[in-house]
């Protein structure tokens, strides 16, 4: 599944992009070149971040499924507390 941002997402990382390569690489880069780049982060590393994400997921679903029970069990029949039950006659 390819990863896609939408348009104003994708201007700002592009923004991003420029800004970190001016204050971290001392390195102007255009605008294109900025560009060139995301494309290449959301071809190469995005499905990674993405797969990632979907696993961790999948593995907080699955704890709340397995927890089920404890989370939604409610006592049945808790009306007569049980000390003070007769003998049925």
């Amino acid at each position: 599944m390819p990863v896609a941002l939408p348009h104003d997402v994708a201007e700002k990382a592009v923004g991003s992009i420029r800004r970190y390569a001016a204050e971290q690489l001392d390195e102007e880069i255009g605008e294109l070149q900025a560009r060139l780049l995301l494309e290449f982060f959301l071809k190469e590393i995005a499905p990674s971040v993405y797969n990632a994400a979907i696993a961790d997921a999948q593995t907080y679903m699955r704890d709340r499924v397995a927890d089920l029970e404890g989370a939604c069990y409610a006592p049945e029949f808790g009306y007569w507390p049980k000390a003070t039950t007769r003998k049925s006659r």
